[in-house]
């Protein structure tokens, strides 16, 4: 896997295939398709239809007269494979490099075994079932070294966690200091650390402090280099917006929210700020 992950010949149909899936009409559907409404990735959820289903399949055709059934599970297999393959495609076109040539092979493993699959349907159609059979079993090996390729994505690699999680376990309770209140322009979003843990602290023009861990959920990236948009910051690396007030997620590819921190100025002017409760 670390040998794949360093192969950059693969860097320029990422390149091409990253753009092309960033250029698809998607509007608000994009967000859908992350999974920003659930606060995870959709993808997973949308993979275990066609996997379970040629996984049944697969078990129907070790025994006789199940060909019907099997024939079915194909089917459904085939038709979830699209929305769960597009779900994909978003996401992957916002991985760093290493991450993008894992995803590749992942995903040019995937279509291999959704034309293994096609093809079994086509011959279980005509009545071939054995030739269907072996078709499906060899889809199905397929479709698991893909699996296997996106279990390291998500798990060695931590394509699509939120990487933002470990903020409450790492900051101690209580309030911190992160500077005097001129330290901080209105509108301007600045870099602070609490409890070693960075933060952004923005002032308002109605003078009330905002601040959220610093470091995006969705792939760290700094915020306190992003703009400030409607109430709103935005990841200066991939767009993600998240509001100041709460730290909510309005905006993919990030799909769980920013941690937030409560603010307030003490009686030397001094800006403190603590983790807010969930």
């Amino acid at each position: 896997m670390d040998a794949l992950e360093g192969q950059e010949s693969l860097d320029g149909i990422a390149g091409t295939v990253r753009e092309a899936v960033r250029g698809l009409p998607l509007g608000q559907g994009r967000d859908v398709l992350r999974g920003l409404w659930l606060g995870h990735p959709l993808h997973p959820v949308l993979v275990q239809l066609p996997i379970g289903s040629w996984s049944s399949a697969a078990i129907l055709d070790l025994f006789p007269g199940e060909s019907r059934a099997a024939r079915r599970l194909v089917t459904v297999g085939l038709v979830a494979a699209g929305p769960a393959a597009l779900a994909g495609w978003v996401d992957w076109a916002e991985q760093r490099p290493r991450q993008a040539r894992v995803g590749l092979v992942h995903a040019a493993a995937n279509i291999a075994a959704v034309t293994a699959y096609a093809a079994s349907l086509a011959a279980r159609t005509k009545g071939r079932h054995a030739l269907g059979r072996l078709l499906g079993f060899g889809g199905l090996t397929i479709a698991t070294a893909g699996g296997v390729l996106g279990g390291h994505l998500a798990y060695r690699q931590a394509a699509g966690v939120n990487h933002a999680e470990a903020v409450p376990v790492l900051v101690e309770p209580g309030w911190h200091r992160v500077g005097k209140l001129d330290d901080f322009p209105v509108g301007e979003p600045v870099r602070r650390t609490a409890d070693e843990v960075a933060v952004v602290v923005v002032r308002g023009e109605d003078g009330v402090l905002n601040a959220l861990a610093d470091r995006c959920s969705h792939m760290d990236g700094p915020l306190h280099e992003g703009k400030i948009l409607e109430g709103c910051i935005e990841c200066p690396w991939h767009g993600s917006r998240f509001r100041l007030s709460d730290g909510a997620n309005i905006q993919g590819p990030a799909t769980a929210p920013q941690p937030r921190f409560d603010c307030r100025v003490a009686p030397d002017g001094t800006v403190e700020v603590r983790l807010a409760s969930p």
